[in-house]
């Protein structure tokens, strides 16, 4: 893995497969001005823009409670021969860390994106980015019906913690 600064709390996690882009207040805003630059395509046509109520709840939570980085979201972007490309998915880590060093985070890869393997690596590096910045806890809810996103959790070392009618948390403890 090796991050390159954005600034200083924001910064790109990449490997040889992927890019973990931070999606920024700067980034939402521009998006819901109209404002699109041609980075911020995603595979399969998805964007962002077309979910301006997401783009809108992002900025009001990070004007109430503060910039959650080096927690926050992430848009996955696939690496081609040290290119990054498009976004195919995103994962969020909802900082900042509880007071007993706990963080919860979600990932999702656009369908023409799942299938390969890439959601082990985005996985990992989500946990390696907690783990980095003081996590000792991280979890993550798979609902119960996807077993892909189960075995993901699985395969990197979580655990099942809680289980409820849909879904599914896992664990893991540093």
């Amino acid at each position: 893995m090796s991050v390159g600064r954005a600034s200083m709390r924001h910064v790109d996690t990449t490997t040889p497969s992927l890019t973990l882009r931070p999606f920024t207040v700067d980034d939402a805003e521009r998006l819901l001005s109209g404002e699109v630059d041609p980075r911020d395509g995603w595979e399969g046509g998805y964007s962002f823009t077309e979910e301006p109520e997401l783009l809108r709840e992002y900025v009001d939570a990070v004007r109430d409670a503060g910039d959650p980085a080096p927690f926050g979201p992430y848009l996955v972007h696939l690496v081609d021969g040290g290119i990054t490309g498009a976004a195919v998915g995103g994962v969020n880590l909802f900082g900042p860390l509880s007071d007993d060093g706990a963080i919860e985070f979600a990932f999702a890869l656009v369908p023409a994106a799942r299938g390969r393997g890439l959601a082990d690596h985005v996985v990992r590096e989500a946990l390696a980015l907690a783990r980095a910045n003081g996590a000792r806890i991280v979890r993550a809810e798979a609902e119960i019906a996807n077993l892909p996103a189960r075995r993901v959790l699985e395969r990197s070392g979580m655990g099942e913690c809680a289980r409820t009618d849909g879904s599914i948390t896992y664990e893991i403890r540093y």
